[in-house]
């Protein structure tokens, strides 16, 4: 799931924007020789997901850095927790910090509440996956953050698959007509999958032959009545508002699909601090 070409390329760079010119602290206070040690502890209940990406920082700042796993990713983690034990240059410690935290914590974040809705509806037919909303250039390691917290991705990018919207319908004329481009044009082995806002729009993307059809804001008797009429036609996928509270109602419908753009676009970081120790 994680490609460590793009992983050690997005660090670098994160690491060029953090300390364009060195860390002026950290180099006027720190001989260059000086070691130290560290931990990382978790300060609240969550799925840790990223510790080999910040393993990585740290790595990249001093190849003779000494980092231990204590907890691996997709691991419950609970306040007080040490994830992981950090032996080497004082000042790649420091330089590394910020950045292994900001990764790791939002990694897990996102790891967390994906679990929590995908437990909330274990035992039915829908799965939960993620959206295109993600911090740019960071999307890798949001869907890998979905991935360990039990969730499945969506594409992953504008090439991967044909996703039909609104403003591809009011472009193109018709549901009908933007499908028949489509399919006349990809790969045998390529879905459409369009998205409606009405049930007049269900029936005419059903009809032209959509293989998904996402129910955007629909409510849960229109989403069951959806549901009845793809009678496996189509995959059907639930997506607008989806919150911890109503995901279960949702589920109940039928949908094979749960689509919920806020666990990467506005998720709550997973709190974890990094702590000098005695050697």
């Amino acid at each position: 799931m994680l490609n460590f070409l793009i992983v050690d390329k997005l660090i670098k760079e994160a690491l060029i924007e953090d300390m364009p010119y060195g860390d002026i602290t950290t180099d006027l206070l720190i001989p260059q020789d000086s070691i130290s040690s560290a931990i990382l502890i978790a300060k609240e209940d969550g799925i840790l997901c990223g510790i080999d990406v910040a393993k990585r920082v740290f790595e990249i700042l001093d190849e003779n850095i000494e980092f231990e796993k204590i907890k691996s990713d997709g691991e419950p983690i609970k306040k007080g927790d040490i994830l992981a034990k950090i032996k080497g240059n004082t000042r790649a410690i420091l330089k590394g910090e910020r950045l292994a935290l900001n990764l790791l914590q939002r990694m897990s974040g996102v790891a967390t509440v994906t679990n929590r809705l995908s437990q909330k509806i274990k035992g039915y037919r829908a799965i939960v996956t993620d959206t295109r909303k993600t911090v740019p250039l960071l999307r890798m390691l949001d869907k890998y953050g979905v991935f360990v917290g039990g969730g499945k991705n969506h594409r992953y990018s504008l090439s991967d698959a044909v996703l039909i919207k609104d403003n591809h319908i009011k472009a193109v004329g018709s549901i009908k007509e933007a499908i028949k481009r489509a399919r006349e044009n990809i790969p045998h082995t390529m879905k459409i999958e369009v998205e409606v806002r009405t049930m007049n729009e269900f029936e005419e993307a059903l009809e032209a032959g959509a293989d998904i059809i996402m129910l955007d804001h629909f409510g849960l008797d229109d989403m069951k009545k959806a549901v009845e009429a793809a009678s496996g036609k189509a995959l059907i996928e639930a997506s607008g508002n989806i919150t911890l509270e109503n995901i279960e109602e949702i589920a109940k419908t039928g949908v094979d699909i749960i689509s919920v753009g806020s666990i990467t676009h506005s998720v709550k970081s997973l709190d974890i601090s990094l702590d000098f120790v005695e050697m």
